[in-house]
């Protein structure tokens, strides 16, 4: 193994590695992935997370989407506490929402990434853009979550 593979990757590195796993996919809204990471990433800075709950927001979804494996992430030059994040955040099939929310709060560092992911699927101009059956579905979804987290409406 070199020296760099034993250097954990850079915000920049792992930024870049999130956006080319989840190229071509699309949310909801039909908008690139990326800009969902993106938010995310930028909610948990402006929210005052560190670099590790940063890289965690860019990897949120990799996972549960897919997009990276699980067998990645264990391997990943990436800090414990970031892998650690990442899987609390990353559903299960078939999970009760109330474990998935104690998962998240039992990880350090991990409600914050869950914060900013909330407060961005959220927004109430991104929800605009879906139906009203879809909108108020995921609207009272989001809330659920967060009141299991404690964590105060937008």
């Amino acid at each position: 193994m070199t020296q760099r593979q034993q250097q954990p990757l850079t915000l920049l590195e792992v930024e870049a590695l999130a956006r080319s796993a989840h190229e071509g996919q699309t949310d909801k809204a039909g908008r690139p992935y990326a800009e969902h990471l993106a938010a995310v990433a930028e909610g948990v800075r402006a929210r005052g997370g560190s670099a590790e709950q940063q890289a965690a927001a860019w990897l949120h979804d990799s996972v549960e989407d897919d997009a990276l494996s699980r067998e990645w992430l264990d391997s990943a030059a990436l800090p414990q506490p970031v892998k650690d994040m990442v899987l609390a955040v990353t559903k299960r099939p078939g999970e009760p929402v109330e474990e998935y929310a104690a998962r998240i709060l039992a990880t350090p560092g991990a409600l914050l990434v869950k914060e900013a992911d909330l407060a961005h699927n959220a927004d109430p101009v991104r929800l605009s853009v879906l139906d009203g059956p879809t909108r108020e579905r995921l609207s009272a979804k989001y809330a659920y979550v967060r009141s299991l987290l404690g964590l105060a409406a937008p």
